[in-house]
C-alpha cells in the first residue's frame, strides 16, 4: 500500500506532518519539570476541546477501548446495573465490557442504522423507582454504520425522571472532530482516543470526568490498578504520570490540541460536515444509500454506504487496497459484507476526500457495479464549490 495516498477508514486518520514530528523525539525525563510544560497544557487544551469549564481530563496509555475500561472499573460495583442501547459494534462491545465485568446490563435493542432511542431510554428510567440504574452508555457516533445520536435527548430523558444515574458517553469517532457538548449536555464520562479526531497514532484512551463521576470513585468497588484514576490525578499533582508516560504522544496531543483550536472548534466542524456532505452528494449520484437510516442520523465523520443485495461489499475494499494502494473501512458485525465506509475526519481536506470518492468509484466500476465513472467525484465536486469560503464571499 502506497504511503503517499491518504487513508479513508475511520481512524486511525491521517496525521499531520508536524504532530507525527512532534510525536518523534528526544527522551526526556518524565519526572522532570519538562514533562509538566507538556502534561497541563495538553489536559486544558482537551477541555476546551470537550466545551468544558470543569471536566477534569485524564489521559491514559491505550485506546478507546481502555478509555472505556476506566469509566466502569472507577465508577461502578460488580452487580450494578447500567442501561445501554445495541445500536452497532462499538455499542455491542461496551455492553460486553461490561458484562465481563460482573455488571447487570439493560439492553435497548435498536436496530443497525438507527440512533439512540432517546424514548426507550426514558421509559426504563422512568420505570426504575429504586434508582438501580446506576450509568446509562452513550454512543455518540457508532462507527460500524455511520450513525450519530442525539446525547441531548439521553440527558433529556434522565433528567425528566429525576434520574441520578452517571451518563457516560464513547466520543470516540466524535471528540474533534463533531460538536461535543460535555457541560451543556450534561455528560459525566466522556471516552475518546488519540488515533481519531486528534489526529495522532493510537495509544492514548483520553477522558472528561464530571465532579459527580469524580465522587462515584470513593464508592465504587471493581478493580482497577493501571486505570485508577485517583492514582493518576496524584501523579498530576506532581507534573506525572504514577508510571512511565507516553512522552511523544503527549507532545503531539499537545500540539493536535492546539491545531484544533487555532482552528477554531466551528470551523473543525464545519470542515468535516461540508466534506461528509460532499461524499454523501456522491452516494446520491451512484444511486446507493447510507446505512443511517435519516439524515439527521448522518455522522460526519465516517459514512457506511450499502451496496447492492448480493454484492460483497469487502470486495471494494480488498480492490482498493490491492489495485490503487487506498484503505477504506470494511462493514463490521451485523453490516459486514453488507456496507463498505468511508472515513472523512481528523487531517481530512476537500482535494483529498475528492480521491477518495475517486478510488472507490473506481472499484466499484472495476467490480462491474452499474455505477458511472465520474459521477460521484462531479457531484462532490459541485457541493465543495459551492461551499468553500471563497465561494461564500462572493455569494455575498
Amino acid at each position: 500500500m502506497s504511503f503517499q495516498n491518504p487513508v479513508f477508514i475511520p481512524g486511525p486518520t491521517n496525521m499531520p506532518e508536524s504532530i507525527r514530528k512532534a510525536c518523534d523525539m528526544p527522551t526526556i525525563d518524565h519526572r522532570s519539570p519538562l514533562f509538566g510544560q507538556i502534561l497541563h497544557p495538553a489536559r486544558a487544551n482537551v477541555q476546551k476541546v470537550l466545551k468544558s469549564a470543569n471536566a477534569e481530563v485524564f489521559i491514559f496509555p491505550s485506546t478507546g477501548t481502555g478509555g472505556w475500561e476506566t469509566a466502569i472499573t472507577n465508577t461502578l460495583s460488580a452487580g450494578d446495573t447500567v442501561l445501554a442501547a445495541r445500536n452497532g459494534m462499538f455499542s455491542h462491545r461496551w455492553i460486553d465490557m461490561c458484562q465481563r465485568h460482573g455488571l447487570d446490563v439493560q439492553i435497548v435493542e435498536t436496530p443497525w442504522g438507527h440512533g439512540l432511542p432517546a424514548n426507550r431510554y426514558a421509559e426504563a428510567l422512568a420505570a426504575d423507582k429504586g434508582h438501580k440504574i446506576k450509568a446509562v452508555l452513550a454512543t455518540h457516533n457508532e462507527t460500524a454504520t455511520g450513525v450519530k445520536s442525539d446525547i441531548a435527548a439521553v440527558r433529556a430523558a434522565l433528567d425528566a425522571a429525576d434520574h441520578p444515574a452517571l451518563l457516560f458517553v464513547d466520543g470516540v469517532s466524535s471528540i474533534g472532530s463533531m460538536n461535543f457538548e460535555f457541560d451543556a449536555w450534561g455528560v459525566d464520562i466522556a471516552v475518546t482516543g488519540s488515533q481519531k479526531g486528534f489526529m495522532l497514532p493510537a495509544g492514548l484512551a483520553i477522558l472528561g470526568f464530571s465532579a459527580k463521576a469524580r465522587a462515584a470513585t470513593k464508592t465504587a468497588g471493581l478493580p482497577r490498578t493501571f486505570f485508577d484514576v485517583n492514582d493518576m490525578a496524584k501523579g498530576y499533582d506532581n507534573s506525572a504520570f504514577p508510571y512511565t508516560p507516553p512522552v511523544g504522544l503527549m507532545n503531539g496531543l499537545l500540539l493536535a490540541s492546539d491545531m484544533l483550536l487555532r482552528e477554531g472548534l466551528d470551523n473543525v466542524f464545519a470542515r468535516h460536515t461540508r466534506i461528509a456532505s460532499g461524499i454523501r452528494a456522491a452516494v446520491h449520484a451512484w444511486g446507493l444509500e447510507l446505512c443511517a437510516a435519516t439524515p439527521d442520523l448522518y455522522s460526519d465523520t465516517v459514512s457506511a454506504i450499502r451496496t447492492p443485495a448480493g454484492f460483497n461489499a469487502t470486495e471494494i475494499v480488498n480492490h482498493a487496497a490491492s489495485a490503487y494502494g487506498v484503505a477504506f473501512g470494511t462493514g463490521l458485525g451485523e453490516v459486514a459484507g453488507k456496507v463498505f465506509r468511508i472515513g472523512h475526519l481528523g487531517s481530512m481536506t476537500d482535494v483529498m476526500a475528492l480521491s477518495g470518492i475517486a478510488t472507490a468509484e473506481m472499484c466499484m466500476v472495476d467490480l462491474g457495479l452499474d455505477i458511472k465513472l465520474g459521477s460521484g467525484v462531479a457531484a462532490a465536486q459541485d457541493h465543495y464549490r459551492r461551499t468553500t469560503g471563497q465561494a461564500l464571499k462572493d455569494a455575498a
